[in-house]
């Protein structure tokens, strides 16, 4: 493929050198640049692409795009667009053939929930007999083929391969989450999207949004996108506050599903348990049960988008019931570490005030005993939800243990003094501060007596730790078991 094809749809400049200059890949990482490469120099929080033109240059990139005339040696093709961003976006749709226009794509955003969600209609699809990849924080992934972009959205480049991937293998389906970043980041505006659904709107990710009005917008953008087609459709959360700007941007017909609001799809008779939840649906005139084995109200709205996208879909009732009692839960998400021992300990991702209060407020339901949380907030990060989580922590658990999540570059005990703050509010709380996570995780489990729940919130499936500039092993699931192990065996 040429320059001039590749660059098809965006406003430019040439500056220097030939748009019939045959490109080999897009590519806007220096270090990963591959001869007959064309480079785009995006800006970023942290650094800026043009300053690695030239060093994408001398790796064999033959031709660059930037927001600016830069000096390149060997005098290489320039072009230059007012928007790297979006001029990235079409560059990586062009060169890979638009792939989301061959795939049904379903695209899920929302604060909580995206990635159980993806999941779970990625199970019904799979149960429909329909060949589907999957997109998100975990992986991206067709069948045993699996990717780790390294972002709950990719960059659009990285969107744009996986997307032809799945084409190329015959799939039918794309499920994806879709961030708030990304939106506002351009990632996702050459794709093709057929269904959106929205898990629910909350607090977070104000340190880059820095108003919820301007993080619903970012959302929001999702929903105005969507080419009118007519099998194309949105799928809302009825019960969430936002709902009716989700409604009102819509520019196709929408389903709504909620518990307690009047909605398309809802949810009755709700009955969870630590082993399951099982509840009624109701749409139209049709009434069926659902069992699963993911536990809380939280999972049943996640349930539920499934659910709304899989009716609006005309996929069978049996086939949804099937596939949603055979799925086993997702990574990181209110997943147990059970070794046989006589309380219960549970992971989970919650690292938002909804988040964390969903899962407290399900086990607060399902413990037997006392409720033992071990949280801390992430650094760099929103810090106004800090004593936000430290109050709700408080309020729910009998016993909190306030301790570092990923510091980055951030002193953990000032991320604990800021949690601290909301903690304070609660008259009832008791807590210990333990920076250590392994260590606050040891004490958690040391003190768990027979019939007590032990919620470990903050990084779910996360392998890792960041703290300063390192990335450190860390996994709460192995930790976890590990102190359970020697417990049990003293």
């Amino acid at each position: 493929m040429r320059l001039g094809e590749v660059c098809q749809g965006i406003n430019y400049q040439i500056i220097q050198g030939s748009m019939d200059t045959p490109i080999t890949g897009v590519c806007y990482d220096s270090r990963k640049v591959e001869p007959g490469n064309l480079f785009v120099c995006v800006v970023g929080e942290k650094t800026d692409g043009h300053l690695f033109a030239q060093q994408a240059v001398q790796s064999g990139a033959v031709a660059v795009m930037g927001e600016r005339i830069i000096d390149l040696s060997p005098p290489t093709a320039l072009i230059v667009t007012a928007d790297t961003r979006a001029g990235l976006s079409k560059a990586a749709a062009n060169y890979y053939g638009h792939p989301s226009k061959s795939l049904r794509v379903v695209g899920v955003t929302g604060t909580n929930g995206k990635t159980t969600t993806t999941h779970l209609i990625q199970a019904i699809l799979h149960e429909h007999q329909r060949r589907t990849g999957i997109m998100g924080t975990l992986y991206a992934r067709l069948g045993n083929t699996s990717k780790d972009y390294g972002h709950t959205t990719p960059e659009s480049v990285d969107i744009q391969e996986f997307f032809k991937l799945l084409k190329d293998n015959g799939a039918d389906y794309a499920v994806m989450e879709v961030s708030s970043h990304a939106l506002d980041l351009k990632r996702v505006d050459d794709i093709d999207f057929d269904v959106t659904v929205l898990t629910n709107l909350t607090q977070d990710h104000l340190d880059y949004h820095q108003t919820m009005e301007m993080y619903r917008e970012a959302k929001l953008k999702l929903f105005k996108m969507m080419a009118k087609k007519p099998d194309s459709f949105c799928v809302i959360n009825g019960d969430d506050p936002s709902a009716k700007y989700f409604t009102q941007a819509c520019q196709v017909s929408y389903y709504t599903y909620g518990i307690t609001s009047s909605v398309d799809v809802q949810a009755k008779k709700i009955h969870s348990t630590l082993k399951g939840t099982e509840f009624e649906v109701t749409y139209e005139n049709q009434v069926f049960t659902i069992q699963m084995k993911l536990i809380g109200g939280f999972s049943v709205y996640n349930a539920l988008a499934a659910i709304a996208f899989a009716l609006a879909e005309k996929i069978p009732v049996p086939t949804i019931q099937v596939a949603l009692a055979k799925i086993e839960g997702v990574a990181g998400r209110f997943e147990q570490v059970n070794l046989g021992q006589n309380f219960t300990v549970v992971v989970d991702y919650a690292h938002t005030p909804d988040g964390l209060e969903n899962i407290l407020k399900t086990g607060r339901q399902l413990v037997q005993n006392r409720l033992i949380t071990v949280f801390g907030c992430g650094g760099d990060r929103d810090k106004t939800k800090r004593p936000l989580m430290g109050k709700i922590a408080g309020q729910y658990s009998n016993f909190c243990i306030v301790t570092s999540d990923n510091p980055r570059t951030e002193d953990p005990q000032a991320i604990i003094d800021d949690i601290l703050v909301g903690l304070n509010q609660v008259e009832t709380s008791r807590y210990a501060v333990i920076p250590d996570r392994g260590e606050a995780i040891r004490h958690a489990i040391s003190i768990a007596k027979e019939g007590d729940l032990v919620i470990i919130a903050g990084k779910g499936h996360e392998t890792y730790q960041l703290v300063m500039d390192q990335v450190l092993d860390f996994d709460d699931r192995l930790v976890a078991a590990q102190m359970i192990k020697e417990k049990m065996e003293l």
